[in-house]
């Protein structure tokens, strides 16, 4: 699939069984989401279509290739940072799905009137995800040793990345 032929679209429920499996498979591996491997579809429903995110999905050759969700990285005095979850289809890894994405959500918090973004939990072993990120402008501004329980390396740490918009 080519990135450039990519719509990026508000999620809505019809989107929900693409998201869903994108979801499920992504948190499964227990690699890269601190979420249990084992989360039901209600769970990850409300975690991921709640009225507290803006839920994204990455459209290509009539498939989900990826979705991501956008934020306040904190309420009230907070609220001007953005934060962001992105998940790629296994199938769609490599593809420029998670960089096209990554520039529509920092245009998107722009746009929203949110001053930077802010990732509380990359895992470091994500390198893909690491060099995404820091292709786009963020900066590791933090590191949480052991911080996440990788499941087939054990405790790794995980970086806070940070840019301004």
């Amino acid at each position: 699939m080519s990135a450039s032929l990519l719509q990026i679209l508000p999620a809505t429920e019809e989107h929900w069984a693409g998201i869903w499996e994108i979801f499920h498979r992504v948190v499964e591996a227990g690699d890269t989401y601190v979420y249990d491997p084992d989360t039901d579809e209600p769970t990850a429903r409300q975690i991921w279509m709640c009225s507290d995110v803006k839920p994204f999905v990455a459209v290509g050759d009539g498939q989900i290739a990826g979705t991501y969700i956008l934020k306040s990285n904190q309420p009230g005095l907070g609220a001007h940072v953005a934060n962001a979850g992105f998940m790629v289809h296994p199938e769609s890894r490599g593809s420029g799905v998670g960089l096209a994405m990554g520039r529509h959500a920092l245009e998107t918090a722009r746009l929203l009137g949110y001053k930077a973004m802010q990732f509380n939990f990359v895992v470091s072993t994500n390198t893909a995800a690491v060099a995404l990120w820091q292709k786009l402008g963020f900066n590791i501004v933090g590191t949480l040793p052991k911080a996440f329980r990788h499941a087939r390396v054990g405790f790794v740490d995980a970086y806070v990345m940070f840019r301004e918009l």
